[in-house]
């Protein structure tokens, strides 16, 4: 790759990581317990989901 290649596809990953922690700071901030979680505002982090169990057969 050229240098300003380089530069474009390492900015692009900051820009992306930069998106996704302000996302979850965001999310922290309006009070969502667990983010992945469909019930994440009223999850107090001990749903099925958060414990693994939501993703077993």
């Amino acid at each position: 790759m050229l240098p300003m290649q380089d530069f474009l596809v390492i900015a692009i990953v900051i820009l992306i990581l930069g998106c996704a922690i302000l996302y979850i700071r965001r999310e922290k901030k309006q009070g969502v317990q667990c983010i992945g979680c469909p019930d994440s505002k009223t999850c107090s982090g001990q749903c099925a989901h958060c414990n693994g169990a939501g993703n077993q057969p």
